[in-house]
């Protein structure tokens, strides 16, 4: 029977206010150290992208093998989430998120003082494996920790913003480091961070764990595993060509085995991801706004970056410190979305947060060669901050809402899946669509550059359009259920 966060001294056994206040007290206390883990590893997706010229140079990395240095990371982390899920849900997701946090540090470690290229590669691909146990296993306990009320829409506010925090806060302090300290320190900062989140959960959280059949669907981890792989694998290595066997063939394979996925997954008895998670409608909307706003931050970040630092000349720790306003904006958003959501609901800012992301992107269309940040970027990086705490809020939430303990962990991988794979497929089609215009435009100036972000950033705020009619058409839970206003959870459809 999965087990809830433990309560204070004195209160275990009680019944009434006092023992549910202690519960939920220790839930509060709990979260920091869960967010902690999350900030981790998404902050690890970006914080070595300021890092890869001075990194390249230091240890003689050619052009071909750095972008392994970050698709190394995504590659493993994609295609081993939803095996992570299901671990945490059966051997105990206490053990797994203590495991996986000292892996995670392990892993850091290696990659710090690491002296050949395929050592720091090496480690990259290991950081991933522990970020596919430790990202479910923190939302999978924060489900168990505040299963429903009005806590859990603040709590999931939190631990939802983190993901933009995190991707925004690894350029700032990617840059910082690099700058300041050495390459070496992207890997390094990881340490403390894994051993405080440890620390924390290991005192405050009981073990909480599937019961019923604890059976592996090996077929199903075989499969989904090389499916998302090879997605992964694909869209990385489109930014070299759609044509090459490498980009199509591996896309193409990937989707066939996905398809094969689905298929075992009707069949077997214990399904590495029953479909009842995924394909419930709301839960649905969630999975499918989660894997598009992964493309647009982490793909839009990556370009807004290189015409901060390549067209206005901006350093690396400058180029992150020019990124923080978006990093406020989206947790003061997020703060206020959560406060409100029980009277808003969850479809009202999932279908507006898209518009302000849109809008973003469509401003940043606007970039020239003489362009300021002022005039270019900050407004836009404001819109976006707006946007994703809309979307990020309600969707982490929607996510899980509903979901049964038992599968608390493979819903929780599902979430960080979507957006994982989305941002892989952010960055390699954007980087695409970059390549092609600035080569159309006479390649190499910063004319030419820019020409080519400016029409990323259009592609991304159409991406960012299509969040809002999924929103629309597929959220139908009402608002008080979704407040957690109601104590049985049901979700009306139609």
């Amino acid at each position: 029977m999965a087990s809830q966060l433990l309560e204070t001294p004195g209160s275990l056994g009680q019944g009434g206010k006092q023992g549910q206040h202690n519960k939920k007290g220790i839930g509060w206390r709990a979260l920091p150290f869960l967010a902690l883990a999350q900030f981790m590893v998404v902050l690890d997706g970006t914080i070595v992208n300021l890092a890869l010229p001075r990194l390249q140079m230091e240890m003689g990395i050619s052009d071909s093998t750095r972008a392994w240095v970050v698709t190394a990371y995504a590659l493993v982390f994609g295609a081993f989430l939803l095996l992570g899920g299901r671990i945490a849900d059966f051997w105990g997701r206490k053990r797994t998120f203590i495991t996986a946090s000292a892996g995670f540090a392990i892993a850091s470690l290696i990659g710090g003082l690491a002296q050949q290229p395929w050592e720091l590669i090496g480690a990259r691909a290991l950081q991933g494996i522990f970020a596919a146990l430790l990202a479910p296993a923190a939302l999978a306990l924060l489900t168990v920790a505040f299963p429903g009320g009005k806590d859990r829409g603040t709590a999931f506010a939190i631990f939802g913003s983190i993901s933009g925090v995190g991707a925004a806060a690894g350029v700032l302090l990617g840059g910082f480091l690099t700058e300041f300290v050495s390459w070496r320190w992207c890997f390094f900062v990881n340490v403390p961070i894994a051993v405080i989140a440890l620390i924390g959960v290991w005192t405050l959280v009981s073990e909480s764990k599937a019961g019923g059949s604890t059976k592996y669907d090996w077929p199903g981890v075989v499969l989904a595993a090389l499916g998302l792989g090879s997605l992964v694998y694909g869209f990385a290595n489109a930014e070299h060509g759609w044509g090459a066997i490498e980009s199509w063939g591996f896309i193409a394979a990937g989707a066939v085995l996905l398809v094969l996925f689905v298929a075992v997954e009707r069949k077997v008895k214990n399904p590495l991801l029953p479909l009842r998670v995924a394909t419930e409608r709301n839960r649905a909307a969630a999975f499918l706004a989660s894997f598009l706003a992964g493309a647009v931050l982490i793909g839009g970040i990556l370009f807004i970056n290189f015409y901060l630092q390549i067209v206005l000349g901006f350093a690396p720790f400058a180029a992150g410190i020019a990124s923080l306003p978006m990093t406020v904006v989206l947790i003061v958003t997020a703060g206020l979305v959560a406060k409100n959501l029980p009277r808003l609901g969850a479809r009202i800012p999932s279908a507006l947060g898209p518009v302000f992301m849109a809008a973003a992107m469509l401003w940043l269309t606007q970039v020239t060669p003489e362009g300021t940040y002022t005039v270019n970027m900050l407004p836009a990086l404001v819109l976006m901050g707006i946007g994703l705490g809309m979307v990020f809020v309600p969707m982490q939430n929607l996510a899980l809402f509903g979901v049964s303990k038992d599968d608390a962990g493979v819903a929780s991988a599902l979430v960080n899946a979507s957006q994982q794979i989305g941002g892989s497929l952010g960055i390699a089609l954007f980087s695409t669509i970059a390549a092609a215009a600035t080569a159309a435009f006479g390649g190499g100036t910063l004319a030419a550059l820019t020409s080519g972000y400016s029409l990323v950033f259009l592609w991304a705020a159409g991406v960012a359009v299509l969040i809002a009619p999924i929103a629309l058409l597929l959220i139908r839970i009402d608002r008080k259920t979704f407040s957690g206003a109601e104590d049985t959870p049901h979700i009306h459809l139609g």
